[in-house]
């Protein structure tokens, strides 16, 4: 596994959201993700973990197991049993000096702890409440979600499957966008309280985000008037728009989408009977022609090699892609020399893992790691030292079983202060 380098190490880190607070109550993927894009942009953000052993993510093992160490990073960790009174009073306080409050638990949970909308907005009139469910308010809103849920029944499981066989998505999409959409929201409601002063609560949704990426197919299905096929069955929009096979057993995706790409395609390839039949000559054309042309297509590519091809196409300046694995990504030379992936280590320990920053530039520069994955409870000390509280009130709490924090002797995971 190849280490990251950032493009240029003088560029500063953009944090733009600098001195705002953020509490988050979530766990799993979708609230930690929004907190992550806040923590990335500068926010502090305070990850309130439960007691006894925190995000149960932490201990995810197999397809989540890269759960917690990617949607927790620049983030500080308090422990604390909210299921105590006293618990809940130092969640109180510590939403008081908040500008943003993440939670992703079930509906009804935090308001049967005094710590719902109402009770926290009454006690800090500026907070930004932000909900992430399962569902947005309606039928649905009581019923659990999970990504996969909302993916078989939002259409997204249907258009990736072959037909009868609805698949999931390779990635946590609906959990991750619905991060995204949230934090979208929290900055709207930020930008609306320099305003006005006030606070907002805002939620977003796993199902209707899932039903946002289905809207393209739902205005085909409008528009055309006939059922949308499931991508592995859809009917493409060029003639050569596929995978295929090179001669040296490798595969790479091509796309020629404009009659540009179709006649510069045909002459380096000399396959001039396509370029110039002039049943050829248009797109639709080409489509209604993809049994007589993909033949074709299928020998040139047997006739060369992989590393043959790519620089032909990047020449012809043709939209090509090799079928990469995940694990391919650590050693991908733009993401290594762009500053796309940054060095985070596990929480437990073990070697930096190079994983992908934030997809955007400011200035230049990519947001990125000024505070590695945090250990379970490893910030509750100094945040409660913010909030007022002295050594011995720390050691009492500690002793009731209201807090945990790590020895203060460990090496504390901040990387930049």
């Amino acid at each position: 596994m190849a280490s990251a380098h950032p493009a240029d190490a003088a560029v500063p880190v953009p944090r733009p959201l600098a001195g705002v607070r953020v509490v988050e109550l979530d766990h799993m993927v979708m609230g930690p993700a929004c907190g992550m894009i806040l923590a990335d942009l500068g926010a502090d953000v305070v990850k309130v973990e439960p007691l006894p052993a925190g995000d149960k993510t932490r201990t995810l093992t197999g397809s989540g197991a890269g759960f917690f160490v990617t949607y927790n990073r620049n983030k500080r960790s308090v422990a604390v049993d909210l299921t105590k009174p006293d618990g809940q009073a130092l969640v109180r306080r510590l939403v008081e000096t908040a500008d943003v409050l993440v939670e992703n638990l079930r509906p009804g949970a935090l308001e049967r702890m005094g710590l719902g909308y109402a009770a926290l907005s009454a006690l800090n009139p500026r907070l930004i409440f932000c909900s992430l469910k399962g569902f947005l308010p309606g039928p649905y809103e009581h019923r659990t979600a999970l990504d996969e849920v909302v993916q078989m029944m939002g259409g997204l499981a249907y258009m990736t499957g072959p037909p009868g066989r609805p698949l999931r998505a390779g990635a946590s999409v609906n959990d991750v966008m619905g991060g995204l959409f949230a934090a979208v929201a929290v900055l709207a409601a930020l930008r609306e309280r320099d305003m006005d002063g006030r606070g907002r609560q805002v939620r977003a949704g796993l199902f209707e985000n899932n039903v946002f990426l289905m809207g393209q197919h739902m205005a085909q299905a409008a528009l055309t008037g006939r059922p949308v096929a499931p991508m592995p069955a859809r009917q493409a929009a060029w003639a050569i728009y596929d995978v295929f096979t090179t001669g040296d057993g490798e595969q790479l995706f091509l796309g020629v989408v404009s009659d540009g790409q179709w006649r510069a395609f045909c002459t380096r390839f000399k396959l001039e009977s396509l370029r110039d039949d002039p049943e050829l000559a248009t797109n639709p054309q080409r489509v209604a022609a993809r049994p007589r042309i993909l033949p074709a297509v299928a020998r040139v590519f047997l006739d060369h090699s992989a590393r043959g091809l790519v620089p032909v196409f990047e020449e012809l300046g043709l939209p090509y892609a090799p079928i990469v694995k995940p694990e391919d990504l650590f050693d991908d030379p733009h993401l290594r020399q762009s500053g796309g992936l940054m060095p985070v280590t596990p929480p437990n320990g073990g070697p930096a893992i190079p994983l992908p920053a934030l997809p955007v530039e400011i200035d230049g520069a990519r947001p990125g790691l000024y505070r590695d994955v945090p250990r379970f409870g490893e910030h509750t000390r100094d945040l409660l030292a913010e909030l007022g509280l002295d050594d011995d009130a720390i050691a009492r709490l500690l002793q009731d079983g209201i807090i945990a924090a790590p020895s203060p002797s460990l090496p504390q995971g901040d990387t930049v202060p």
